[in-house]
């Protein structure tokens, strides 16, 4: 019975199939006559009203241009999801027609694959899409409903990001660039199966988007970096150029896809994308809070770039006649592009070989990546012919810093376009400009420009204006400002229907004359004839502010008196780092170069060998003799970040109350703790000692950090207790570093949280960092007096380093340019700079900073290597020269000692005193008598000056927070003292000591200040240091010595030695001060200079009084 029932079944189902598939094919066949009769209705209509039938053939033909243009925007749509589907194999096989169709990641070895990031999108796709379609029907379409009322009836009736997610074809990571960023380079491809319906009933209106392609590369930047997750504070993205966008529309939409309304649309909303999304527009999200969001959105440029347009030759012949049989010539004008800044020059009639002599600047936002662009064209009274072009990326012409170069035109059949580019660093050391004046006037006469070269750029932040007058009495205007310099003209973005809006847009100008011109901004409602306040500034101002900004409220001028305008000016003098016409290597092939290469100039031969030295190099600005083999660039390219660091002093003194972990028979016998700290600050980290069996430990330790201010860094501080298998937990403490900086100075008890209890005494102090060397001596003579468990001696300076690059460095052994790399030292400390390639004028670009305990004494030294093993050449610099340099900065080329002739390196060399105000207030609080600041004592002393003594520097006190101040103090306070031996000096000299015992930390304090007047040992000098010994005992522990100075008869010591010991202990000793020479063991010279001995019975070692003592010879 199941036998016969299955066919029976079957058979059923094949006639439902055949009855269902007949109704198929009617209603088929009923909605293809329903479009034939759709097509055919237009047609009878045109002839039922009379309508022309040239109005029919146009219709026609829009319909089968759409046609058309429709069908090939879904052909490049399938091509272009085949390609992204099928990437790898399509590459393997050689199917790409050139290289621009190939993916970034082959054209570019330094471009790598993200195919995990890939995945992650494939992965999250479906979950994005269910977000977009919440965000369009919840929050998008009820505004929309709400912005018009013939919208009312608006919906999203589809929204579906399709199974195709967009894709990173290649991601390049940007490691030379700012080391407080993260700069990355998406290679991104968007083809979507998007579709968006949209509907508005009332109307019956349907359209939407069918498709999406959208190519390009998007930088993102990670800045700043900080030290807490996320580890970066905002996000920022742009595309450098416009990226390449298609759409298929569907529904009334449709009619966007005609030709010309096409492009024209695609254009449309390429420039909405373009107005936040394409240099010099940025979008940045901030992560955390206080940052700086207006200063990411608008930084300041990385540059700019003076173009020169020189000239032009062998260009194609144009202007034909009788199709070609007589030969004419061109019109030639060029368009130079640079992002979104165009310039046109003139046209030169009937010339082949045109000299333009223009020039142009140009503002960089990024490099590398924005790229210059020249075309070449003939000019023609209908459509302008096309005679070639290049393009580069401006990144070259920062690296070179000049150009000055033929390059082939490409798709063309010949000719070369001559250019000259000089990279122009943003300085802010106003000294600078009236150089920068002279050649920028020299530079006016040579090229044919209105206006001369500019000297400066202005950058406006405008911020917000508060308490605007009302429009006509009472009701809120839409304020906008207009900016203006000299005949540029500028305008803000409109705030609608307030009276204290918010801007927040940046603006650039670039300035002729800073001392001559002014800021003229105006505040207007938007029909710009009510004028709602005024303000002039002169840009004099900024060249005497502090590093040439201004960032405040301004007073409105004919406005309400409450109207104030907010807003931030930062100048930046242009300067030129060429002397003269860069002479870059150039061609010397007689066959022509590749498209893009440089090119000799075919017209110039070359000179002769006995022509060269000296050479006379003919600039756009001066005419300048140089010796063959010298650099062209005069000082060096600092980044706008140079010198930026600050310096965080910390003194860790004392914690109370800690909990006891040391427990013993679970928790019945109660024992302590053995604590220590770890301080985190900026990447570094620093451990203090361990005090044994102490809740209530005395650390007396100093730590100094070397940090660069960045929104939402913190200080933090934790508690440990030492043991032998896990340290327990004894609290932590966090300081927002912004806390730190504001107050300059903190000296505070902090609570330590999650623990019961416990509290930490810290003295933070940010130093200010001046250029002025008057108080430098007195900082020297304070820091010495500082004493700190740890060791550690306060810096009086900082030193920044900027090592540009190198010039005609010696060739390796193996006569090939050497692979560079420089070691920087000052002190301890040294730093080394990546290794260049094979080159004898290598690049680094790196910046260093090293902290200065002397800048008296220390030296900064500089050598180069190869390959970290041969010995290149060196550089010694000593810092006390830089105190004798305006703003104590060294910036220029300087000869390595041991290298070839020739060989030189640049350098930028800015050294800043460290003033400590915690010092300097105390010092006045207790009218201590400060030393004579300035510059170091001179070498000879008179009489008059022993009779009245040296003076000492002030006291250092380390507040506790249950004693007095005063049971603290170690002082050494100026008096007027003889030498103890009486009013005659001693022919052997005299040694300058503090002595001082302090009760509370039970220690001998001895200061070793100076010494005066020392009898010479040789004809050269001297090179003394002084020995120390707490007789009888002659140990490790009763001996210390000073640092020993070379050829001089009055050294200056200021150091501090301790000896821990009880002060009945001290009283029984007798102290042996020998001033000696250091010598080398067969040297014949006398060692011994002089000797005293000091009886500490009958000293007195509570008055902490500096005093002069006579040397006297042998045993005394």
């Amino acid at each position: 019975m199941d036998r016969n029932a299955a066919p029976a079944e079957t058979a059923e189902q094949g006639s439902e199939r055949e009855s269902a598939a007949s109704g198929v094919d009617v209603v088929a066949l009923f909605w293809t006559f329903a479009k034939y009769l759709g097509w055919l209705l237009p047609v009878y209509l045109a002839g039922y009203l009379g309508l022309s039938l040239v109005l029919v053939m146009v219709g026609l033909m829009v319909y089968m241009g759409w046609k058309v243009n429709r069908g090939e925007k879904q052909k490049r749509m399938d091509a272009a999801m085949q390609l992204l589907q099928n990437e790898e194999r399509m590459t393997q096989e050689k199917m790409y027609k050139n290289s621009r169709d190939l993916p970034a990641w082959v054209n570019f070895p330094d471009v790598e694959k993200a195919e995990w990031l890939n995945k992650v999108l494939k992965q999250a796709w479906p979950f994005l899409g269910q977000y977009m379609e919440k965000l369009l029907v919840e929050s998008i379409a009820p505004s929309i409903r709400s912005s018009n009322a013939h919208l009312q009836t608006f919906a999203f009736t589809k929204v579906d990001l399709g199974e195709k997610p967009i894709r990173v074809i290649g991601v390049k990571a940007h490691t030379e660039m700012n080391k407080h960023q993260v700069l990355l380079d998406l290679y991104i491809s968007y083809v979507g199966d998007v579709e968006i319906n949209v509907e508005v009933k009332k109307f019956l209106i349907k359209a939407g988007v069918k498709g999406i392609q959208l190519h390009g590369m998007l930088r993102v930047i990670l800045e700043p970096l900080i030290s807490n997750p996320p580890f970066f504070g905002a996000i920022t993205m742009f595309f450098i150029q416009r990226p390449r966008l298609e759409i298929n529309w569907t529904g009334m939409t449709n009619l966007l896809d005609i030709p010309g309304l096409s492009s024209l649309s695609d254009t449309k909303i390429m420039d909405s994308i373009a107005s936040f999304l394409v240099l010099p527009n940025r979008l940045t999200v901030p992560i955390v809070a206080d940052v700086q969001v207006a200063q990411l959105r608008s930084p300041l440029p990385r540059g700019i770039v003076r173009i020169y347009l020189i000239e032009a030759q062998n260009l194609t012949s144009k202007d034909n006649f009788m199709k070609g049989v007589i030969k004419g010539k061109s019109d030639p004008y060029a368009i130079v592009r640079v992002g979104t800044q165009v310039f046109i020059s003139k046209v030169i009639d009937e010339n082949l070989n045109p000299r333009w002599n223009e020039m142009y600047e140009v503002i960089v936002h990024e490099v590398p990546g924005q790229e210059l662009e020249l075309e070449i064209f003939d000019k023609d009274p209908d459509k302008d012919d096309f005679l070639g072009r290049m393009k580069m990326d401006l990144g070259d012409v920062k690296k070179m810093r000049s150009l000055d170069q033929w390059y082939q035109l490409k798709d063309t059949e010949k000719g070369q376009v001559h250019l000259r580019l000089e990279w122009l660093s943003l300085l802010t050391n106003p000294s600078s400009l009236d150089q920068v004046l002279q050649v920028n006037r020299a530079t006016r006469t040579t090229f044919k420009t209105s206006d001369p070269p500019s000297a400066a750029i202005l950058a406006v932040y405008l911020d917000r204006a508060q308490e605007l007058p009302l429009k006509n009495g009472s009701k809120n205007p839409n304020p906008m400002v207009q900016l203006s310099v000299q005949d540029v003209t500028k305008e803000s973005r409109t705030c609608y229907g307030t009276n204290s809006p918010v801007w927040e847009d940046a603006f650039h100008f670039f300035i002729q004359n800073p001392k001559t011109q002014e800021l003229d901004l105006h505040v207007k409602d938007d029909d710009r004839v009510l004028a709602l306040g005024s303000l002039t500034l002169p840009l004099s101002r900024l060249l005497s502010s502090e590093n040439l900004t201004l960032d405040q409220w301004f007073q409105l001028n004919h406005s309400g008196s409450a109207s104030r305008l907010y807003m931030k000016m930062v100048l930046r003098i242009l300067a030129s780092e060429s002397a003269g016409a860069p002479k870059s290597p150039v061609s010397t092939s007689p066959s022509l170069p590749t498209s893009g290469e440089v090119l000799p100039k075919p017209s110039d031969p070359p000179k002769k060998e006995e022509e060269k030295a000296p050479e006379e190099v003919v600039t756009g600005t001066s005419s300048v003799i140089q010796q063959s083999g010298a650099p062209q660039q005069l000082c060096s390219s600092v980044n706008e970040d140079f010198s930026s660091e600050g310096v965080l002093r910390i003194h860790l003194v004392e914690a109370e109350n800690l909990i006891a972990k040391d427990n013993f028979l679970k928790g019945i016998m109660q024992g302590k703790s053995d604590p220590y700290v770890v301080i985190r600050a900026s990447g570094y980290s620093f451990r203090s000692r361990v005090i044994k069996e102490n809740l209530n430990p005395k650390w007396g330790e100093l730590y100094e950090v070397v940090m660069t201010m960045i929104p939402g860094q913190e200080l933090e501080f934790e508690l440990f207790d030492k043991d032998i298998d896990e340290d327990d937990f004894l609290g932590r403490l966090k300081i927002n570093m912004l806390d730190i900086t504001t107050n300059q100075y903190t000296d505070e008890w902090f609570t330590l949280s999650e623990v019961k209890s416990g509290s930490i005494h810290l003295i933070l102090e940010w130093l200010p960092r001046i250029a002025d060397t008057t108080a430098l001596q007195q900082i020297i003579h304070m820091n010495s007096l500082a004493s700190y468990q740890n060791k550690v001696h306060p810096s009086a300076a900082i030193l920044y380093v900027y090592l540009d690059r190198g010039h005609s460095l010696p060739f390796s052994k193996s006569q090939k340019p050497p692979k560079a790399g420089a070691e920087l030292s000052v002190g301890n400390l040294t730093y080394r700079s990546k290794m260049c390639d094979r080159s004898t004028d290598p690049v680094w670009g790196e910046a260093f900073h090293f902290l200065v305990q002397n800048p008296l004494e220390d030296l900064l030294l500089i050598k180069l290597k190869h390959d970290w093993s041969l010995s290149i050449g060196s550089l010694v610099i000593s810092l006390k020269d830089l105190l004798t340099k305006p703003d104590l900065t060294l910036d220029k080329w300087l000869p390595l000692d041991g290298a070839g002739t020739d060989s030189q390196i640049l350098l930028c060399a800015t050294l800043r005193i460290l003033k400590s105000t915690a010092l300097q207030a105390e010092t006045m609080k207790r009218g201590i008598a400060e030393p004579k600041s300035g510059h170091p004592e001179p070498d000879s002393t008179t009489s008059e000056d022993s009779h009245r003594g040296a003076v000492d520097p002030p006291a250092v006190t380390i507040p506790s927070k249950d004693t007095p101040s005063s049971a603290q103090d170690v002082r050494q306070r100026a008096v007027s003292s003889p030498s103890k031996s009486g009013q005659e000096e001693s022919s052997l000299g005299q040694v300058r000591l503090t002595i001082q015992y302090v009760d509370e930390e039970h220690r001998l304090v001895l200061l070793v200040h100076s010494c005066r007047k020392l009898k010479p040992c040789s004809k050269d000098g001297s090179d003394p240091y002084v020995s120390l010994i707490l007789l009888p005992d002659k140990n490790r522990v009763t001996k210390r010595k000073t640092a020993v100075k070379k050829k001089s008869l009055n050294p200056d010591f200021n150091e501090r030695f301790d000896f821990d010991m009880a002060k009945e202990e001290v009283r029984k000793r007798k102290l042996e001060v020998s001033v000696k020479n250091s010598v080398s063991f067969m040297s014949r010279e006398r060692e011994l200079i002089g000797k005293v001995l000091i009886d500490l019975s009958q000293a007195d070692l509570s008055s902490g009084v500096g005093e002069w003592y006579d040397l006297k010879e042998g045993d005394p």
